[in-house]
C-alpha cells in the first residue's frame, strides 16, 4: 500500500531542486574551495564540491572505521566457519560480490554471519564514477550465461540464509542493461529457495521502463537504486550518463510496476561536501517518490585516484539523520559511517515488512 505523503514540496523549489546539478569537472585536478570551522565540519553556506588529488580531512581515518574481517582461528569458530564457507562456495562458481570488488568495509561482518551480496553480470563497469572501485571498461566481456543457474545454486546452498542481495556493474552494452539477466537470476532462485527473500541493487538502465517492468515484475522483494548523493553533486561524483532525475524516474517506475507487492530502496554517501539542507531536501524528493527505504553511509576513498573525503560524518550525526528520515516516514532508514547500501543492518526490519506485503497480496 502506498503511503500517504503529508510532507510535499512546492512545485518551485522542486524545479530548483532538480536543475541544481553543477557541471561536470573538467579536470579531476581542479582543487576544493571550501570554508571549514575548527572542527572540519563544512559551513552550509560553502558550495564545496569534491574533487580527486585534493587533500584529504588532516589527521588519521577516525577511530569508528576499524573493522576487521575474522582470522581462521576466530574466538566465535561458528562465524569464522560461516566466513570461509561462503568464500568458498563462491569462488568455486566464479562468481563476483560487491563486497570484494568495490572494497566494503563490513565485508567481514557480513561474511562471517553467512550472507553476502552478489555481483552479476561480471566484474567489469561501462561506467566510470569517481567514487567506485570496480574496474571500467567500454567494451566489457559478455555475461556469463550459466552465472543465473550457478548464483541459485550457491544460495540455495546456504541454508541459514533467507535474505539476499543481487547487484551488478552497469552494462550500458547491453540492450536492457541486464534486466532479464537479474530476472532470470530472482525466478531460478525463487524456484531453487521459495521462502528466500530477494533484494535487487541495480542501475539506472538509463532509465528504460521496459528494464524497470521486467525486473520489477520478476517476483523480487526489495527494488533496490541508488541516487548515491544530493542534487548538486550528480555530476561530481557519479558517471555523466548518471544523473539525480533519471534515478528518481527509475525509483518511481519500479513502485509504479511493483504495484504495491516490493519495497523500494535507495542510498546516499555523506562526506561529499553536502549541506544539512541538500540533505534535508533529498529526503524530501525521496519521499515524494514513495521511496520506502533509504541508508546513509559515509564515503570512503578506495584510492588515491578516487575523490578525495571532504570531512568524516560523526556517529552523533548519522543518528539524527537516522531519526529524521523515521520523521519523514521512511519505512526503515539505516544510518551510519560502516552503513553501505546492501548493508545486512535493515534485513530484520524489511524481511518482516515483505512478509506483511505477502499477506495482502
Amino acid at each position: 500500500m502506498a503511503f500517504v505523503n503529508s510532507i510535499g514540496i512546492d512545485a518551485s523549489r522542486r524545479q530548483r531542486l532538480m536543475r541544481d546539478e553543477s557541471p561536470r569537472i573538467r579536470s579531476t585536478r581542479v582543487r576544493c574551495e571550501c570554508t571549514t570551522d575548527e572542527r572540519g565540519d563544512v559551513g552550509d553556506r560553502a558550495q564545496t564540491v569534491p574533487a580527486v588529488g585534493v587533500p584529504m580531512p588532516p589527521g588519521p581515518r577516525p577511530s569508528w572505521f576499524r573493522v576487521q574481517a575474522p582470522p581462521a582461528q576466530a574466538s566465535n569458530a561458528s562465524h569464522a566457519r560461516r566466513y570461509y564457507d561462503v568464500e568458498q562456495s563462491l569462488h568455486s562458481r566464479s562468481l563476483h560480490t560487491v563486497c570484494e570488488e568495490a572494497a566494503c568495509p563490513n565485508l567481514g561482518e557480513c561474511w562471517s554471519s553467512g550472507t553476502a551480496t552478489i555481483m552479476l553480470l561480471g566484474d567489469t563497469c561501462t561506467r566510470g564514477c569517481r567514487f567506485c572501485n570496480v574496474k571500467t571498461s567500454s567494451s566489457p566481456p559478455p555475461p556469463d550465461p550459466s552465472e543465473p543457474f550457478n548464483t541459485a545454486q550457491a544460495i540455495a546452498e546456504w541454508a541459514s540464509i533467507n535474505y539476499v542481495v543481487l547487484t551488478s556493474v552497469d552494462r550500458d552494452d547491453m540492450d536492457d542493461g541486464g534486466a532479464q539477466h537479474f530476472t532470470s537470476t530472482v525466478q531460478l532462485l525463487k524456484l531453487a529457495r521459495p521462502d528466500i527473500l530477494v533484494e535487487c541493487l541495480v542501475s539506472d538502465f538509463q532509465g528504460r521502463e521496459e528494464s524497470v517492468r521486467i525486473l520489477a515484475n520478476s517476483g523480487l522483494d526489495v527494488y533496490a537504486h541508488n541516487v548515491e548523493t544530493v542534487p548538486r553533486l550528480q555530476g561530481h561524483v557519479r558517471d555523466r550518463r548518471a544523473n539525480f532525475d533519471q534515478s528518481l524516474h527509475v525509483l518511481k517506475l519500479a513502485k509504479k510496476h511493483g504495484q504495491g507487492a516490493i519495497l523500494t530502496k535507495t542510498s546516499l554517501m555523506l562526506g561529499l561536501g553536502e549541506t544539512e539542507k541538500e540533505i534535508e531536501d533529498t529526503l524530501l524528493l525521496l519521499r515524494e517518490a514513495d521511496v520506502d527505504v533509504v541508508t546513509f553511509g559515509q564515503y570512503l576513498r578506495p584510492t588515491d585516484h578516487h575523490l578525495s573525503v571532504v570531512r568524516y560524518v560523526t556517529p552523533e550525526e548519522f543518528d539524527s539523520w537516522r531519526r529524521r528520515g523515521e520523521e519523514l516516514g521512511f519505512r526503515y532508514v539505516a544510518s551510519g559511517p560502516l552503513v553501505r547500501s546492501s548493508y545486512k543492518a535493515g534485513e530484520f526490519f524489511i524481511a518482516n515488512r515483505i512478509k506483511e506485503l505477502r499477506l495482502v497480496r
